[in-house]
């Protein structure tokens, strides 16, 4: 399973990567906000200044709601830099804007995804990605990661090359779990993936190694 980040921090992101696990970003307007990044040049050169952090894909989404307002940005951001992944909502004109950019080799993220039949249409319109929030599905007293066991297993069945890239991670757990059920990429906070290195029984283990070796030395 592929270590995607999903942040618009510089800093977060050069963390990440320094573990020598980060596979890729992802990003989105509120991401981009809340880093103070306003105005589509400021955007562009932040996007850039990321996919020259990062070698490999960096999600970047569009804005507009229509078709052609999302091909229209779409392309513009796939010229920011060979990484680019466009981002594209979950919509009507969301899936004939992902049709476009397959058919002229631009990769594509299709977000917001909540359903197994979403899921099929990212597919048959030739996604690259397809992202389920889990993490929202689970606010709403569902369970998130059966979603994802279930896209993969249609994935399978099927055999769409769409990678299932599990989104609005909020736990550590959330990732082990999605790794269970198959997913190709998760993606999630900086914190969430730091989570993963804590265990108590080895904060404990260390402490003992440590007051072993000092015995030795004495």
């Amino acid at each position: 399973m592929k270590f995607f980040i999903d942040t618009a921090n510089l800093a977060q992101i050069k963390e990440a990567y320094e573990l020598g696990i980060l596979d890729g970003v992802t990003t989105n307007p509120t991401l981009m906000a809340k880093e103070g990044i306003k105005g589509t040049e400021a955007i562009a050169a932040h996007y850039k200044a990321i996919c020259e952090m990062v070698d490999g894909p960096v999600s970047a989404e569009v804005l507009g709601t229509t078709y052609a307002d999302m091909v229209e940005e779409g392309k513009k951001l796939a010229q920011i830099h060979e990484n680019i992944v466009v981002k594209i909502p979950m919509t009507k004109d969301g899936i004939k804007a992902i049709k476009w950019f397959t058919d002229n080799g631009i990769r594509t993220n299709c977000t917001l995804v909540f359903s197994a039949g979403q899921a099929i249409l990212a597919a048959k319109a030739g996604a690259t990605y397809v992202s389920p929030f889990i993490g929202r599905i689970d606010d709403s007293n569902w369970d998130g990661v059966q979603l994802i066991e279930q896209i993969v297993s249609i994935y399978n069945a099927q055999g769409f090359m769409t990678e299932v890239l599990a989104a609005s991670i909020r736990t550590p757990m959330h990732i082990v779990r999605c790794a269970e059920a198959g997913a190709d990429v998760c993606t999630c906070p900086l914190s969430s993936i730091l989570g993963l290195l804590k265990h108590p029984l080895t904060d404990l283990g260390l402490q003992q190694f440590i007051a072993d070796a000092k015995s030795l030395q004495s």
